[in-house]
């Protein structure tokens, strides 16, 4: 008789949509079952951007009652999200108010003031986390200021999912991967940054104590277990920052690897076991954040399907409806190499009529213009290639090693010729999967916290007989080679 299952619940909230996700392990193979999706949509409020934490919460519950419905038992639970925003807590317990959007107008202003009092060359050798508008540390920064006098001494920051987790379980803390995001930790270590917090006028009692990834931090509180009809739950802060738990779930061997979370964006970096401070890494755009196992994620954020997303509502918006199957496909029969576009170019940030703007850049840089569905998509995704090879190439510049292997995880891995353009832009194999990768990480944390796993190792293990990862090797090198040349010729025009 085999073993009897245990099943945990994964949270994963991401900036655009939610879903609760049931994992199933037999000790031996991991299962997941989508049981609850959700829209997660901002909300203007006059100039400010909040997160809807009430609406998040409410479909948290919802996702926990349908997860725990028609099984014998749901062992533990746990949240992972986006970064860096947070929400402040009174001491009754109360949220003070929603959480402010990191897209929040405001932010720009606060980075500004901050800076003046720490410079960013100090901030990055300070956190280790690249100075951004975004971050935590400017976000708490303007609303120490905007609150002056108003937070007690009994008032606690807790970034997302601990805020979920704390409205679960009743329990405060910051769980180390997502505080890392935040620039107020010390660079590395799970510590927070005294001297940095006293610089910018920040107070200590604001900040619950740093956990590592996987503590089980109590029950679902018995009120809760009522209101939803379940048993007895376990509330674990997994990997909570949710490209941790993602990163968690690569399924590799060794240390030899680069890895690429690939969604509408991509974060591409390696794990190492200190940060990388020097200049170079700051210039070149590197940030450290932490691993569930205690260790450096040296990552560079990157376009990722951004472009071929925008341009697939573009042509809805022109009546012309295309899977994203049918698109890759015009791309793979589309000839190779006509042209390729700066994907940092502010141009694309912004939504709108991007097959416009790619074909305005391959006008201004005197290349071969895109005149058809295929001819942009495979402009897009050759592109993306190269600048994946162009981030590879300053992972070796900053760190010294040179990865042996690329893993490919999340959504990007079923575009099957954007994993195999990756392989021959880089030179090396590209290991794609699993494409479920944050919550087949999350889940896997809980079970290390139930005593199933001793290491990140067996962890990783179990991800390669429950995904069956496709490796891609390099073809075309010459043509590649050639190919790299031009895009780097571009990147220094624009």
């Amino acid at each position: 008789m085999g073993k009897q299952a245990i099943r945990v619940l994964a949270a994963d909230f991401g900036a655009g949509s939610g879903r609760v996700v049931r994992g199933s392990y037999d000790g031996a193979k991991l299962e997941l079952q989508e049981v609850h999706r959700f829209a997660n949509d901002p909300v203007q409020l006059g100039a400010d951007l909040y997160w809807d934490f009430l609406r998040l919460y409410h479909e948290l519950k919802e996702g926990i009652a349908k997860g725990a419905r028609s099984v014998s038992g749901i062992h533990s639970m746990a949240v992972d999200t986006w970064g860096v925003d947070f929400g402040l807590v009174d001491g009754t317990g109360r949220l003070l108010r929603n959480p402010r959007h990191y897209r929040d107008a405001s932010n720009k202003a606060w980075m500004q003031e901050a800076v003046r009092l720490v410079s960013e060359r100090e901030l990055y050798r300070m956190s280790g986390v690249l100075p951004h508008q975004i971050n935590s540390v400017f976000q708490l920064f303007g609303r120490a200021r905007e609150h002056a006098g108003h937070l007690g001494s009994d008032t606690r920051m807790m970034f997302m999912p601990d805020l979920f987790h704390y409205y679960l379980s009743g329990v405060q803390s910051c769980e180390y991967t997502i505080a890392s995001t935040s620039g107020l930790l010390q660079a590395g270590r799970s510590q927070w940054n005294e001297p940095l917090l006293h610089r910018l006028g920040l107070p200590e009692t604001l900040f619950p104590e740093v956990v590592p990834s996987g503590t089980i931090l109590g029950g679902l509180s018995g009120d809760l277990r009522k209101e939803l009809q379940t048993g007895p739950i376990q509330v674990v802060a997994a990997g909570s920052h949710d490209t941790a738990s993602a990163v968690a779930a690569i399924p590799a061997t060794g240390s030899d690897h680069a890895f690429i979370s690939c969604g509408t964006w991509s974060l591409m970096g390696m794990e190492m076991d200190k940060p990388v401070l020097n200049d170079t890494a700051r210039d070149l755009g590197f940030t450290n954040e932490g691993t569930v196992d205690g260790r450096i994620r040296l990552l560079k954020n990157r376009s990722g399907l951004w472009l071929l997303q925008e341009c697939k509502r573009q042509w809805e918006r022109e009546g012309r409806s295309f899977s994203h199957e049918e698109l890759v496909q015009l791309a793979a029969t589309s000839t190779p190499h006509l042209c390729y576009v700066s994907l940092a170019d502010e141009a694309f940030m912004a939504p709108g009529n991007m097959p416009e703007r790619i074909r305005k850049q391959c006008e201004a840089s005197r290349q071969t213009v895109p005149a058809t569905v295929g001819a942009v998509v495979r402009c897009i995704i050759e592109s993306l290639a190269l600048e994946f090879r162009q981030t590879l190439e300053e992972l070796e510049r900053v760190t010294g090693v040179e990865p042996r292997v690329i893993h490919m995880v999340g959504g990007g891995v079923h575009n099957r010729l954007l994993c195999q353009l990756t392989a021959n832009a880089a030179g090396i194999p590209v290991i794609a999967g699993p494409a479920e990768a944050t919550s087949a990480g999350n889940c896997m944390v809980q079970l290390m916290a139930q005593g199933e796993f001793a290491h990140l190792g067996e962890i990783r293990e179990v991800m390669k007989v429950s995904f069956s990862p496709q490796t891609y090797e390099p073809q075309e090198m010459a043509q590649w080679q050639e190919a790299y040349g031009t895009y780097q010729r571009l990147n220094m025009q624009t």
